[in-house]
């Protein structure tokens, strides 16, 4: 039987249970992380008055901020560490090694005392725990979206992969719903004394509930075909910049695309909402939960309409509509009827949600799998640590400086327009396999026939000529049985 036949993709063989199980795995390690993330961005101001006494108002919320940007700096150190421990060891192994990390500092920064007991060892052991957990979070998008990408059916691949947002949406929606019962049940003084410790304090639990899953998996089909066929990269940094530069870069135009909007609608607007447009913090908390359900119901829609017509058609749409009606929803947010500020809020949700639900599938389709987990890791820290980590404080600075309450609305217009420019550069990757001839120069193995369900010889993987973009590399040699 010819190799060459027609084969169905790996992560077709992979049975429900399995499947349930994984998307599960890839997702919780992100809920994790986000539910801390957002809850230290909500409680902004609290964190400054504890560890920032000494300070003005305004400078103790730059200064957190900071902290914040911190964090985000130290993310490509991270990338480069847990990418290339991914697409060398495996998704598995660095899924379970950053969410135990997230999970520890997340421990220690609840228990942290403030200025106020330690004085100055405040701020710099909470520095200290945000850099530990910036360089987990630079591991922790490339190994879920990997992982989640290569175990999902390449008909559903969007919606599969929608689940790795889903589970960050739902971070930010519990934390919101945290902050907002906080301010149900303690008075200000009360936070400020040690309810803010809550919210880190019960994030501990879920993160090692997601170790343990993290644990009981398998690695991905396409990374144990990898190890089969000895074509394992050794220096994944190096062949993302020599090999799949021009992928980088369209990813680093993605990823500025979706973290941008995503830390001004779902990070920064609460605090906007609060201190620049006066709305009373309960009811910011109570709009961003609200912003952040309604995310929950169009991720996987907009996976699912990927999966139909394309990546291509659902991000261009998201990034006109974010070119286009920025300015005018911020003006809308600044009106002083209750409604307006509820509409522009989900208007502004809504554009996200679209980008949440397409952005890492289109990515992950963009590498092959020998470098993927590497080239998505460090583009999207990078562009975290560059655009998105510093726009609360960039937007807080800009607004003090100029007195004009649209900046965020004027800024989230030039994202837009990368949006526009790095969609249409991009391929139509919907459906494609995940193997690419990259991954199989260097295959020497013989090994047996994985094919289609109800035959009895079957082949792992396709020859190379089968293989989009491939006429047959020389010095390749994948075998399977020829009888």
């Amino acid at each position: 039987m010819s190799t060459s036949e027609p084969i169905r993709e790996l992560s077709d063989l992979v049975d429900q249970k399995s499947l349930r199980k994984s998307v599960a795995a890839g997702a919780i390690g992100v809920l994790v992380h986000w539910f801390d993330w957002a809850v230290y961005a909500y409680l902004a101001g609290t964190i400054a008055s504890v560890f920032f006494p000494e300070e003005s108002a305004t400078a103790g919320l730059l200064a957190t901020f900071a902290v914040f940007a911190v964090s985000f700096l130290v993310r490509p150190i991270g990338a480069i560490i847990f990418g290339r421990l991914g697409d060398r060891l495996g998704r598995k192994q660095t899924l379970s090694i950053v969410i135990l990390a997230m999970a520890l500092s997340t421990l220690v920064l609840g228990l942290l005392p403030g200025y106020s007991t330690i004085g100055i060892l405040a701020p710099i052991l909470l520095i200290a725990t945000r850099i530990v957990q910036g360089l987990a979070a630079g591991g922790e998008f490339g190994s879920a979206a990997a992982f989640l990408g290569e175990f999902s059916p390449a008909k559903r691949r969007g919606f599969g992969v929608s689940w790795l947002e889903f589970g960050s949406l739902l971070g930010f929606l519990l934390a919101s719903f945290v902050v907002f019962l906080l301010n149900l049940a303690f008075d200000q003084q009360q936070i400020a004394d040690w309810a803010w410790r809550i919210p880190f304090l019960i994030t501990v639990p879920l993160g090692f509930i997601g170790l343990y899953i993290r644990r009981k998996i398998e690695d991905t089909p396409e990374f144990q075909q990898l190890q089969e066929l000895e074509t394992v990269s050794h220096a994944p940094v190096k062949e993302v910049f020599q090999r799949n530069f021009k992928e980088f870069i369209q990813t680093c135009g993605m990823e500025t695309f979706m973290n941008v909007t995503f830390y001004v609608v779902l990070v920064y607007l609460l605090t906007y909402q609060e201190v620049t447009v006066g709305i009373d913090a309960g009811n910011a908390a109570l709009l961003s939960t609200l912003a952040s359900a309604l995310g929950l119901i169009v991720v996987p829609l907009a996976g699912i309409a990927s999966d139909r017509v394309g990546r291509k058609p659902v991000l261009l749409t998201a990034a006109v509509a974010l070119t286009v009606l920025s300015v005018p929803l911020f003006m809308l947010m600044n009106d002083p009827a209750p409604w307006a500020t509820f509409v522009s809020t989900l208007g502004l949700a809504l554009i996200l949600a679209i980008v949440l639900g397409t952005h890492a599938v289109t990515v992950v389709e963009l590498f092959p799998t020998r470098t993927r987990q590497t080239g998505l890791s460090i583009a999207y820290a990078l562009t975290a640590a560059l655009f998105a980590g510093t726009a609360p404080y960039l937007l807080t600075w800009l607004i003090d400086t100029t007195g004009d309450q649209l900046v965020p609305g004027y800024f989230l217009v030039g994202v837009g327009l990368v949006g526009v420019v790095t969609v249409l550069s991009l391929p139509e990757t919907r459906g494609i396999p995940l193997l690419k001839a990259q991954d199989l120069e260097t295959a020497t193995v013989t090994i047996p026939d994985i094919r289609t369900a109800g035959t009895s010889s079957t082949s792992s993987i396709p020859s190379t000529s089968s293989i989009p973009g491939n006429s047959g590399t020389p010095g390749t040699r994948i075998e399977g049985d020829q009888s």
